[in-house]
């Protein structure tokens, strides 16, 4: 079966990106944020394996890379928030575009579509990839946009029906053309 080309790819942070190293996917990764005793996060966070190898292929095929990863701060803070996280690990350079969603479900396909607008992208060209089925994988598909799941531990049952499931982020080029 011919897959049919991806001009852009959105990536969740948390989870997809990068995990708490001592948890990695067998916990929602957002639990580091919600635990008072952690003072200074950031250092806690590590890599998902193979992320910078992955972004570099696929700006060596032209494929536009954007973050879209939830917050729930206002919009500048958010955005702020999540732009310090990819400088941290390294990736600014490897990403076109960073940005914040709001904290409903629907965020992340509010941001989606307006990307996709503002650079008259149509939503087939479009492809998003993370670790959770209601907040990634159907935030996409509500708005018409292809998912992929990373595969974790913590994925609910419903992630079960999903077919396009990877277990590291080296797995997407195979869903490029």
């Amino acid at each position: 079966m011919k897959r049919r080309p991806t001009k852009i790819i959105f990536f969740d942070g948390d989870g997809t990106l990068w995990y708490p190293r001592t948890t990695k996917r067998t916990q929602k990764p957002h639990w580091i944020y919600h635990d008072s005793k952690i003072k200074g996060y950031k250092s806690l966070l590590i890599l998902t394996p193979g992320v910078a190898r992955t972004l570099r292929a696929l700006r060596k095929r032209g494929v536009m890379t954007v973050v879209v990863s939830t917050h729930p701060h206002g919009a500048k803070e958010a955005d702020a928030i999540i732009k310090e996280k990819v400088r941290y690990f390294g990736l600014d350079t490897l990403f076109d575009e960073v940005h914040a969603a709001r904290g409903v479900p629907t965020g992340k396909g509010a941001v989606i579509e307006r990307v996709l607008k503002r650079l008259g992208l149509p939503k087939s060209s479009a492809l998003m990839v993370g670790d959770s089925y209601i907040w990634d994988y159907i935030a996409a598909k509500n708005v018409g946009v292809d998912g992929i799941l990373m595969d974790a531990v913590y994925l609910n049952a419903a992630a079960g029906r999903v077919k396009r499931k990877i277990k590291n982020l080296e797995g997407v080029l195979r869903f490029i053309d």
